[in-house]
């Protein structure tokens, strides 16, 4: 059976606090601890407490709708077929994502996350949804891991909830982006507001510059209810699928910060 935990979360103007401030507490032991929703070891380490707060109390459906966006998009498509897929899975966590790839029969899931308390938790919990995973932060790749990476001859990328607040770089995207196959598939999914013009943040420049460019083609953009905020609003993500035409050039990353 699984354990349920005491949370519980604030009562005061939760509204004002940014989408990677918002925090709950957690009764422990007797004790209430404060946690940021980012300070993802602390979640990891407790079997079923990312699950519960993100899933079953703020409703969060990222994964299925990212891995339901890129099947659509690859079975509309010709080869190659979905079960041939090989995934890169990044920012794998405890595999949630890749959970959701297995199910749908891919080929091939190597997942990676740069924390070592995530791959603990996957396999305490997911144990044999991934062929290989990686602890490994994308930015520094040893040469080791990245011929092993090369050698799964990766047709696909997904990335599902880790893109801005400080999870992962526009670096780190790219590294990955690169070790994909050129004609392979691409999905994630990123905060609507980082579409928006006004935004000018770095992620939100290198995404909508990425889009742009003829690196990647965008197949299907969707709109939905990522999850919900702590006071009950609905936080609206895009899901976006497309194919790869080609590497980025080492200088993108440049030309956009100018």
């Amino acid at each position: 059976m699984k354990k349920k935990y005491r949370i519980r979360f604030p009562a005061t103007e939760p509204h004002e606090l940014a989408q990677d401030e918002a925090f709950y507490y957690l009764e422990e032991h007797g004790k209430e601890l404060q946690f940021r929703f980012h300070e993802y070891d602390e979640l990891y380490q407790r079997p079923g407490l990312y699950e519960q707060l993100f899933y079953d109390r703020l409703k969060c459906i990222s994964p299925s709708k990212v891995v339901e966006t890129l099947y659509l998009t690859v079975g509309a498509s010709f080869l190659p077929r979905f079960s041939e897929l090989r995934v890169f899975d990044i920012g794998a966590g405890n595999g949630m994502v890749g959970e959701k790839l297995y199910e749908y029969g891919v080929a091939r899931i190597v997942g990676l996350d740069i924390s070592e308390m995530a791959y603990k938790a996957l396999e305490r919990d997911r144990p044999g949804i991934y062929d290989a995973y990686y602890v490994a932060d994308l930015t520094s790749l040893s040469e080791d891991v990245r011929r092993e990476l090369t050698s799964w001859c990766l047709n696909c990328l997904v990335c599902v909830a880790s893109l801005g607040f400080g999870d992962m770089s526009p670096q780190a995207f790219f590294e990955a982006f690169n070790l994909i196959e050129d004609e392979g598939w691409i999905a994630f999914n990123i905060k609507e507001t980082f579409m928006d013009n006004r935004d000018t943040s770095g992620y939100s420049v290198f995404m909508k510059n990425l889009i742009l460019t003829e690196h990647l083609d965008i197949y299907h953009m969707a709109r939905y209810q990522h999850r919900l905020s702590l006071d009950g609003r609905p936080l609206y993500y895009f899901a976006l699928a497309g194919k790869k035409n080609g590497s980025i050039p080492s200088n993108f990353l440049n030309e956009i910060q100018k």
